[in-house]
């Protein structure tokens, strides 16, 4: 199956299927002598894993994360690094009504058309257990990041109709304990109570609901990103659209700044007592013209709700055929919480790769 890469010269590949062995990840790119944080790598892979709350799946897997090249000594060898999670709790009999069925905004009937075959064990390749490989390599990509002090912090913001407001940023390890001190992951403790309380009572009905995921890049170098078709803001929505049950992403003002006269909207330029150049305001999101300006680059990243939903459906069989099915199984009444780990993941990789981009530049910079 074509298109398990990304990145250019920091290189993901992922493999693997939910119900298969394991998953895993080979990464080609990485500079050699980073310190390799196992600690660390295993955390990201704690705040992604099944079964941390009631709120999330109720599937137990440790997704303990094993290296098996590419690191000598507790540092990278400038060899591509396989990563590999094995799976520990299975249940493909859960699956079983779904053989020959086409669940509703799955991808079970596109997979079929496509490929002539299925794995209709939890969406084999198509699930969403695939993204815990995905954070393993983002982790190890922040890693590389934290050498030059760039940061990526994300909370939910939103599940449902409830937005939480705006949180101010004072240091990204403050934001992380705020956000982890709730199991939806909201950095607003109000907000977040609400969201919980929101998300249980929908879980109740059988039923479920998305929201949104809000990131911070921080500290970001100025001349990250391509001037045409690798815009910096057209990777990050390209790689936050790759992930599972993404259906928006806006960066700045956003749509928001559609409503905006030209006027209100332009980030004036000043120079600090630093002699740095920031602006005043940021509604370009941290990028003019697809390239980093050094101000915070500022997304979000909208989920829809889950499509297994513990209710009864009308859908069609393989032959076309009328038929019922109802979901089975555990399954997130809401994803975003298990999301937010994955937004910076993904945020970190193509950061990651534009960063080792950006540094054959210009000579001066070799």
């Amino acid at each position: 199956m074509a298109g398990n890469s990304f990145g250019q010269l920091f290189r993901i590949t992922t493999f693997g299927e939910s119900h298969g062995e394991a998953i895993g990840v080979i990464i080609d790119g990485c500079p050699s002598q980073l310190p390799v944080d196992m600690e660390y790598i295993q955390g990201e892979l704690d705040k992604r894993k099944p079964g941390q709350s009631k709120i999330t799946t109720q599937r137990k897997e440790s997704d303990t994360v094993r290296i098996l090249s590419g690191v000598f000594e507790g540092k990278t060898t400038g060899t591509p690094i396989m990563m590999l999670i094995p799976n520990e709790d299975q249940r493909s009999k859960d699956y079983n009504h779904n053989t020959d069925v086409f669940r509703p905004s799955h991808a079970d009937y596109t997979y079929q058309t496509k490929y002539g075959i299925r794995d209709h064990r939890g969406g084999g390749r198509s699930s969403a257990r695939e993204t815990a490989a995905r954070v393993a390599a983002g982790a190890l990509a922040k890693l590389l990041l934290k050498t030059q002090g760039i940061e990526i912090v994300a909370h939910v913001s939103s599940v449902g109709k409830i937005n939480a407001p705006n949180v101010e940023i004072t240091s990204a390890q403050e934001f992380i304990n705020e956000r982890e001190k709730n199991i939806v992951r909201c950095a607003d403790p109000a907000t977040a109570e609400e969201m919980i309380e929101f998300i249980d009572s929908v879980r109740k009905d059988g039923d479920t609901v998305g929201g949104k995921v809000t990131c911070h890049i921080l500290n970001c170098p100025v001349g990250l990103g391509e001037p045409v078709f690798d815009k910096l803001h057209a990777e990050l929505g390209k790689a936050m659209l790759s992930i599972n049950a993404v259906h928006g992403f806006e960066f700045g003002s956003g749509f928001a700044g559609s409503e905006m006269r030209g006027s209100e909207h332009n980030d004036i330029f000043v120079k600090t007592h630093l002699g740095d150049v920031k602006t005043i305001t940021n509604y370009s999101g941290g990028i003019q013209g697809g390239i980093s300006n050094g101000m915070p680059i500022d997304f979000k990243v909208a989920f829809k709700p889950v499509a297994t939903i513990m209710q009864t459906q009308a859908t069609i069989d393989s032959s076309g055929n009328a038929a019922e099915i109802s979901g089975k199984g555990r399954h997130d009444p809401c994803v975003v919480p298990r999301a937010v780990p994955i937004v910076e993941a993904m945020a970190a990789l193509v950061i990651a790769d534009h960063w080792l981009r950006n540094r054959n530049t210009i000579l001066s910079q070799a």
